[in-house]
C-alpha cells in the first residue's frame, strides 16, 4: 500500500463515502481521477477548493440529479481518491484535468461549478479550453487576476489570506495539517464558515481525509505554485493567459462573511468576461455557502442553469 494508490484500503473508506451516488476512477492527463456521479442529463462538473475534497458537493449532487442533470464531483489531483503525482500541481495542468476528466466522461461540455481553489481553475478552464465549459459557476474564488492583484496590493486581503503565506515554508503546514489527528482543518473550517459552523461529523470527514499520506503536501503544493511564480517566466506567462475574456454565461457567488476571500477582491471579477455575468452575494454566510446554505445555494445554481437566456 503506497501513499500513491488512491484505491488503497487506507483511503478507500475514508473517501468512498456512501450514498446515492456511483464511485468510480477516471484516466486524464496522464492521472486517475475520482469521482462520484449521479442523475442524468446535461454533466455539471463539481470542483472542491482547499480543505476539502468531492464529499463537499453531497448535497449538490443529490439536488443536481433530481432536477434533470448528470452530476459530477471530482478530487483534484493529489486529494481525495485521485493519484499523488511528484509534480503538475500549476493551475494551468490543474485546469486541463478537469477539462480532460470531461472529455473522459464522453460528455462534449460541463457546466463547471468550482469553489475556492476549485474556483480559482474553473475560472482557468473557461479560459483555456472554452469549448469544453458550457456555463461556469464560480464560489468564493475572484478572478485569477483579482486575486493576484488583491493579495499583493490591498493590505487586508494580504492579512486575510495570511495562510497563503504560511504554506511556502516547507514541510511545515503539512505537518501542521495532519498534527493532533488534523485538529487544523476542524479549526479552518470553522473559522472561515459564517454563524452556521459544520457540525462535528462533517468536520470529522476532512481531518480524516487529510491525514491520509501525501494530502497535506499535494492539498498545499497550488498555493506555493500561486506565490513562487510571481516573478517567474510560467507565473507570468499564465496570468497573461488569464487576460483573455471568459465568453460563457457565468453566475459568480460570494459569501458576504468569508473571512479569508474579502468581497472587495471578489467583486468585479465581471470585468474578465464578456458574456452574461451575474453576482450574488449571499448575507450571513462565510466562505462555504454551499454548506452553509446548500437549500438557497442549491436553488440559486439551478434556476441559473435553467435560464436559457441568463441576464446580468
Amino acid at each position: 500500500m503506497t501513499a500513491t494508490d488512491p484505491r488503497s484500503a487506507q483511503s478507500a473508506p475514508a473517501i468512498r463515502i456512501d450514498g446515492p451516488w456511483t464511485h468510480r476512477d477516471v484516466a486524464a492527463n496522464g492521472a486517475r481521477f475520482h469521482i462520484a456521479e449521479v442523475g442524468e442529463g446535461p454533466l455539471v462538473m463539481l470542483v472542491h477548493g482547499f480543505p476539502q475534497f468531492w464529499w463537499t458537493w453531497r448535497e449538490q449532487l443529490t439536488a443536481l440529479a433530481a432536477a434533470g442533470y448528470r452530476a459530477v464531483a471530482m478530487d483534484l489531483r493529489g486529494v481525495g481518491g485521485s493519484d499523488r503525482t511528484p509534480r503538475g500541481y500549476d493551475p494551468a495542468n490543474l485546469a486541463l484535468d478537469i477539462t480532460g476528466v470531461i472529455r473522459s466522461l464522453g460528455e462534449p461540455d460541463a457546466a463547471l461549478v468550482g469553489h475556492d481553489l476549485g474556483g480559482y481553475l474553473a475560472w482557468t478552464a473557461a479560459v483555456m479550453r472554452p469549448k469544453l465549459v458550457r456555463r461556469l459557476v464560480v464560489s468564493s474564488m475572484p478572478h485569477p487576476r483579482r486575486w493576484r492583484a488583491a493579495m499583493l496590493r490591498d493590505p487586508r486581503q494580504s492579512a486575510a489570506g495570511s495562510y497563503v503565506w504560511g504554506f511556502q515554508r516547507p514541510w511545515v503546514p503539512e505537518r501542521q495539517l495532519v498534527a493532533d489527528e488534523g485538529a487544523l482543518v476542524g479549526e479552518l473550517l470553522r473559522n472561515w464558515s459564517g454563524p452556521r459552523l459544520p457540525d462535528d461529523k462533517t468536520v470529522d470527514v476532512y481531518r480524516r481525509a487529510m491525514r491520509i499520506p501525501s494530502t497535506a503536501h499535494c492539498a498545499v503544493e497550488p498555493y506555493r505554485w500561486l506565490v513562487r511564480s510571481l516573478a517567474r517566466p510560467d507565473g507570468v506567462q499564465f496570468y497573461r493567459r488569464m487576460k483573455r475574456p471568459v465568453r460563457v454565461p457565468t453566475l459568480h457567488l460570494h459569501g458576504a462573511l468569508d473571512p479569508v476571500l474579502r468581497t472587495r477582491s471578489a467583486a468585479g471579477s465581471g470585468e474578465y468576461v464578456e458574456a452574461p455575468y451575474r453576482w450574488r452575494l449571499y448575507e450571513g454566510l462565510g466562505h462555504f455557502p454551499h454548506e452553509e446554505d446548500p437549500h438557497g445555494f442549491n436553488r440559486e445554481l439551478i434556476d441559473w442553469l435553467r435560464d436559457p437566456e441568463p441576464d446580468r
